[in-house]
């Protein structure tokens, strides 16, 4: 919503700089009032977010440009689903498919639950390691968030938890999953800007962790009303919860084998994604939970996930044509870019840029399009090209949980059985949209949070 809102001053803005006779400006007002308008039509009218996204580049291209929609629709949709690098997202999802039905990704979660049960919050602090850690293997928000919302979601049923507070906490965990290494965003940003991917990595890990902590303040702070601590909870010996590390043993593997390969060169995201499904099959097979029906069933909804989100992906990628073709992301940024401010204002209104953005364009299109514009402004104005790519995977992070059309917040919708409204989703996480937020803001007062550690390791 905060995007929403940069939109229509963004709006106001080309309005006013159109009646001063901007071209650019008159050019770019009505595309921008007429994504705004159809924005609250669609999806005040609730339509699935995959066609609104699709439609509605079909009517802006159809009222803005010339050329017959029958000519790149194919083409648009047809890159995408072919890109070797977005195959790692289902063969990530097949991998936390394959961990759910062999329990280990319930073991993981358990584990940890009986670490942090005590704490104010309780399951909610659970939700948010437990995907902190799967991220170190997925490198993908969405699988995250699926992985981890099948299994957290049936742990809540009966407990007195605010569902809002418990969805929220889900996609804010799921949100990690692109931040923490291996997230496939950094390379897209790294390959764009020639800047060393293994920088960025070890970049990204002092801010997962400021996002980690934030994460968890926002429960501690909501803990009371939103998680009350059970008295009749069971205290569990310390010798016990020695003894449950055992069971992030065959996470740990995993998380060696993913990270290990793609730090050490030996394979790509999506080469380790499928060594990873490779792994977790052995440690399926190991743990006796290997068989047809379950790699049947592992693949039933893999190819639903995908299906989903790959429609949502299309979507998107339609959209993400038809505003490329007409000039608006290039436009915008080059109009943001030559505003007579300080280097920090702006930096500040190109956050605010890419948060509007996020509002209707997939990540990857996102950073695909407008970085090549955006990059050397950045650099020009004396910022360090790693930290950038670290501030941007956390804009793309904040969009995929951002409503109205966050993907993220589409999956655990989609994965509910309880029949609760989109509402409940989109209110639960805006506090800690809001906090990943005001992560950002810390990076830009200091930015050594995100550079320390590469220039010691340097």
């Amino acid at each position: 919503m905060i995007a929403i809102v940069f939109l229509l001053i963004l709006a106001g803005t080309m309005l006013g700089l159109s009646f001063t006779g901007s071209a650019q400006a008159s050019g770019l007002a009505g595309e921008i009032l007429l994504l705004i308008g159809l924005f609250a039509l669609f999806f005040g009218m609730g339509i699935y977010v995959g066609a609104a996204l699709g439609v509605l580049g079909l009517i802006v291209g159809y009222a803005f440009s010339d050329r017959p929609f029958w000519l790149f629709l194919g083409q648009t949709i047809w890159n995408p689903s072919s890109s070797f690098v977005l195959v790692a997202v289902p063969l990530f999802l097949l991998m936390g498919e394959i961990l759910l039905r062999a329990g280990l990704s319930d073991r993981l979660y358990r584990t940890l639950n009986i670490w942090l049960n005590r704490m104010p919050g309780g399951l909610l602090h659970t939700n948010i390691a437990s995907s902190a850690i799967f991220s170190a293997i997925s490198g993908s928000s969405v699988a995250t968030a699926a992985t981890m919302g099948s299994v957290a979601l049936p742990f809540f049923k009966g407990r007195p938890y605010d569902p809002r507070m418990v969805l929220g906490s889900l996609a804010a965990g799921g949100a990690l999953g692109n931040l923490i290494p291996p997230g496939i965003t950094f390379i897209i940003y790294g390959l764009i800007t020639e800047t060393s991917v293994g920088a960025l990595y070890i970049a990204a890990i002092g801010p997962s962790i400021l996002v980690v902590l934030l994460f968890t303040a926002v429960i501690l702070l909501r803990a009371r009303t939103a998680a009350p601590r059970d008295p009749h909870a069971p205290v569990i010996p310390m010798t016990e919860k020695l003894k449950s590390l055992v069971d992030l043993t065959p996470t740990a593997i995993l998380i060696l084998i993913v990270l290990g390969t793609i730090y050490g060169g030996l394979a790509t995201p999506t080469e380790s994604a499928a060594l990873g499904v490779i792994a977790a099959l052995v440690l399926a097979a190991i743990d006796g939970k290997l068989s047809w029906k379950m790699l049947n069933d592992s693949a039933e909804a893999t190819a639903r996930n995908t299906a989903m989100i790959g429609l949502i992906l299309f979507g998107a990628y339609v959209l993400n044509f038809v505003f490329t073709a007409l000039g608006v992301p290039q436009a915008l940024a080059k109009l943001v870019s030559e505003m007579p401010l300080p280097p920090w204002a702006i930096m500040l209104m190109i956050i605010g840029f890419y948060l509007a953005l996020g509002t209707f364009m997939e990540g990857f299109s996102m950073i695909v399009t407008t970085i090549p514009v955006i990059f050397p402004v950045v650099i020009a104005l004396g910022y360090d090209p790693v930290w950038f790519g670290v501030i941007v995977v956390m804009l793309v992070e904040i969009a995929l949980i951002s409503p109205p059309d966050g993907t993220v917040l589409y999956v655990l919708q989609g994965m509910r059985r309880d029949g609760g409204p989109i509402s409940d989703v989109f209110t639960g996480v805006m506090p800690f949209m809001l906090v990943y937020i005001l992560a950002i803001a810390i990076l830009m007062v200091w930015p050594a949070i995100a550079l320390w550690l590469p220039t010691v390791m340097r």
